[in-house]
């Protein structure tokens, strides 16, 4: 018989939820376990990199629940957004409408994978019942002093009419207008995380259970730098400016400084110089993330102004205004060294600078080409330095400027407290009330939460909550006259900043209980994509630490394990006039690739994620409908480690659902009969300890190998009691993956409840060392034949059968060995 996956996907998902089997008791005596996926994004469909993700914290959950865990895994959505303000403006429809109805298409579709989630904890952040309690958290932040407000210079699209991150400028140009960005100051709201740098720094170091590549990023993120701080004096006129280096070693390559456009001494010469003015103007259209400096053309304006170089007087340096340094860093200020710095060397060759290099590894002393050099070396061309190596060289710089105090050794850090004002509607108000008399007030809680209003329009450009007629119109709290809510909202990422804590508590009355979260936090295990390594992971371990400072719960780390799954990839199509084709619009006709409507000939592409701007996306919905969510689940698990890029195809998936066939031919066909196969015992016991070791440590590949080849050895086995008991144990050894069936299956073979519901099965530890050994016999060192004997046969018996064997009784044709070499368990060798 076939499997009926349809049949089975649905009856068992039913009894899943009719009896609340995946629903955790926080008042358990079972040891808890926290597995979580990183929530979506609702944009209205999941797709297979969703499937992959959430199948993979599946089998992990399952598989803690039958090991006798008391499992929270629970689901919910990040739901607040410039895409659905987007979708508003576009399709003429309410950003809550738009997103509420998507999240309902993909709860649907998640359903149908039949996750085990705790749907009784679902959240959405663009809920009041979530935001309100975010914004009491904001206050109380606010009240620690950990939240604050300056004027800040911020990238600014014109056509969004919103701030963007750094990380969102692409080219000079907002990521999703395509508009040049403009630099502007504006009052921001802002959270003090550089006041936990050291500690983010140093907590990686305990984070163990973390990629490697993660932690890595993040600490070159939070950029702890020694260095120093040095003065340059101003030649001919009074003042000067401090720099800030890394490399106080390089001091006498030296060829210029620079400052940034918007460095105070730029702005004040700009007023008396237009062309000046000119280059500041074309300075803010440039991007700032780090990408964009480092690629975009190194310009520069020369002021006229010189500067004396703090340790040779007759050595007078150019001062710049330069597109490549940026006033949120160091002091705003930097001094150029070509010779070891890359930036500086390209900015040197566009201006005719001298390069002189000042460290030199041993042997070559040479000129430098078109790289920098930034290795190692002893200083050379340096005077008092000469010989040193470059770290003797930083501290004896540092210490002759402090001596001479034209200069001070110091810490500088490349994190900046992050900004989470954001000039949109669809997202969390930020409670604050704006008082002419009494400045900034927070909305008292009995307040909370300030919700967004439901009548808004967006068929101008900007922030809707600005122009509204009534919501941004409020009393005071404190002198009751006549005031202004605050109109920005808060950054996204906030709100998955804390969501995992919420997940754990979830009382009406405040945003978490602290016992309840403390006895599930931290989560044990989180899956998610390497994309959010830097910002959401470092945004989340400090709101978590901020929320420790305050009182609030006594957790540090909100993260024990963290795993970053591959990617879903598949090939890409384009069409003779080059727009792209989804997988469903091409067939291959007489070994010919062509578009299926036209017969065109279409050109196949690299394998590359499945994006929607890519058209490579494949729709989960479908290949369930033929297939079952069984063999979709087995397909994500089978093919590539976890950590790697999948592939899609259709042979994979058709592979799984040939797989799940045969397991369901096993259980359908079971034979109870008498006797032992101490062979497949000793299989199936291996394969229980095998898959249990390979799920805990998230090889799924390798637990799926495994399954393979005990389903092999039962295919071949004859009718026993041994081959009904291991039919038996399989289904329960699959259940995680492939749970319908593992359901329907439990349900034939009249066991008793769920098997989501049943143990793991146990070990026998004697069945896991092998009682049988196969015996190498050689005759002078060359392979004639084995023996399979049982384990410690002694060393005469061993001998007797070796000399014995047929291939060597043939070899030796009679003749008497001169010497047996027995090596017990091993081999034996006869010297003829």
């Amino acid at each position: 018989m076939r499997f009926n996956p349809l049949a089975a996907d649905a009856r068992w998902q039913q009894v899943w939820d009719e009896r609340q089997t995946f629903r955790a008791d926080d008042a358990s005596p079972k040891p808890k376990s926290y597995v979580l996926e990183m929530f979506p994004y609702p944009s209205g469909r999941i797709h297979m990199g969703h499937v992959r993700n959430y199948t993979m914290g599946d089998v992990l959950a399952r598989f803690r629940r039958m090991r006798g865990m008391e499992v929270l895994h629970p689901m919910g959505w990040d739901a607040f957004g410039m895409p659905a303000e987007n979708a508003a403006m576009e399709r003429k429809v309410h950003p809550g409408s738009w997103t509420r109805a998507n999240i309902e298409a993909m709860k649907a579709q998640l359903k149908r994978l039949g996750f085990a989630l705790d749907w009784s904890r679902e959240l959405a952040t663009c809920e009041p019942d979530y935001y309100g309690h975010e914004q009491s958290l904001f206050i109380d932040l606010y009240e620690a002093g950990l939240v604050y407000r300056k004027e800040s210079a911020v990238n600014w699209d014109p056509v969004d009419q919103t701030v963007l991150a750094n990380e969102q400028v692409i080219d000079g140009k907002g990521w999703r207008s395509g508009a040049l960005v403009e630099k502007r100051k504006l009052s921001q709201w802002f959270l003090k995380i550089t006041d936990f740098a050291d500690d983010l720094l140093a907590g990686l170091g305990t984070l163990d259970q973390w990629p490697d590549k993660v932690r890595l990023m993040q600490e070159n993120w939070i950029g702890k730098s020694r260095g120093m701080r040095i003065t340059f004096h101003f030649v001919g006129r009074p003042g000067g400016f401090e720099v800030f280096s890394t490399r106080p070693d390089t001091i006498y390559g030296a060829s210029f400084t620079a400052i940034a456009a918007d460095h105070p001494i730029a702005q004040e010469l700009a007023t008396h110089s237009p062309q000046l003015q000119a280059f500041i103007e074309e300075c803010k259209r440039t991007g700032t993330a780090a990408a964009d400096i480092e690629t975009a053309e190194k310009k520069g304006f020369d002021t006229g102004l010189r500067v004396t170089h703090p340790l040779d007087p007759n050595l007078h340096l150019p001062l710049y205004v330069a597109n490549f340094v940026l006033m949120e860093y160091g002091t705003g200020a930097v001094m150029g060294v070509p010779a070891h710095d890359q930036r500086d060397l390209d900015f040197a060759r566009k201006y005719d600078l001298p390069v002189v290099r000042v460290v030199a590894p041993d042997g070559d002393h040479g000129e430098i080409g078109t790289e920098a050099y930034t290795g190692p070396g002893r200083l050379v061309n340096s005077h008092f330095l000469n010989g040193m190596e470059v770290e003797e060289a930083k501290a004896a710089v540092i210490a002759r400027a402090q001596h001479e105090h034209w200069g001070k050794g110091t810490t500088v850090w490349r994190l900046r407290d992050w900004g989470v004002s954001r000039q949109r509607y669809w997202g969390t108000p930020i409670p604050f009330i704006h008082c002419e008399g009494c400045g900034v007030v927070p909305v008292p809680k009995s307040q909370l939460p300030v919700t967004l209003p439901d009548d808004v329009s967006f068929d101008i450009p900007g922030n809707p909550l600005d122009r509204h007629p009534t919501w941004k119109h409020v009393d005071c709290p404190k002198c009751g006259k006549p005031a202004r809510r605050e109109t920005d909202t808060l950054d996204t990422f906030v709100d998955s900043s804390w969501y995992f804590i919420r997940f754990a508590s979830q009382p009406g009355d405040r945003p978490f209980d602290r016992a309840t979260a403390e006895s599930w936090l931290p989560v044990g295990q989180y899956i998610g994509g390497v994309e959010h390594a830097i910002l959401h992971l470092l945004y989340a371990r400090f709101w978590t630490r901020a929320l420790q400072r305050v009182g609030l719960i006594d957790v540090k780390e909100p993260f024990t394990g963290l795993f970053t799954q591959g990617m879903v990839t598949h090939e890409t199509y384009k069409a003779p006039d080059g727009r792209w084709l989804a997988p469903d619009e091409v067939e291959k006709r007489d070994g010919r690739l062509v578009i299926v409507e036209t017969g065109e000939a279409a050109t196949p592409g690299r394998v590359e994620k499945m994006s929607k701007s890519k058209r490579n996306t494949v729709d989960p919905g479908p290949i369930v409908d033929q297939y079952g969510a069984d063999a979709v689940r087995w397909f994500m698990l089978s093919d590539s480690p976890p950590e790697r890029d999948l592939p899609w195809s259709e042979s994979g998936i058709e592979g799984a659902w040939r797989f799940v066939n045969r397991l369901w031919r096993q259980i359908d066909g079971i034979e109870d009969a008498e006797g032992e196969d101490r062979e497949l015992d000793r299989k199936l016991h291996k394969t229980i300890a095998g898959v249990a070791e390979d799920v805990e440590s998230l090889g799924f590949n390798k637990a799926v190998a495994k399954l393979y080849e005990l389903t092999g050895a039962i295919e071949k086995a004859k009718p026993s009691a041994s081959r009904a008991n291991a039919i038996r144990t399989i289904v329960r050894l699959v259940a995680p993956m492939v749970p319908h069936l593992a359901e329907e299956g439990w349900a034939k073979l009249g066991q008793d409840g769920l098997v989501a519901d049943a143990a793991w099965p146990d070990v026998d530890p004697a069945l896991l060392v092998d009682d049988e050994v196969t015996i190498a016999v050689q005759i002078n060192g060359k392979l004639r034949d084995t023996l399979t004997v049982a384990k410690g046969t002694d060393r005469a018996t061993l001998e007797t059968l070796a000399l014995a064997a047929p291939n060597v009784v043939r070899q030796l044709d009679g003749a008497v060995p001169k010497k047996v070499i027995v090596v017990p368990d091993r081999l034996v060798n006869l010297v003829a």
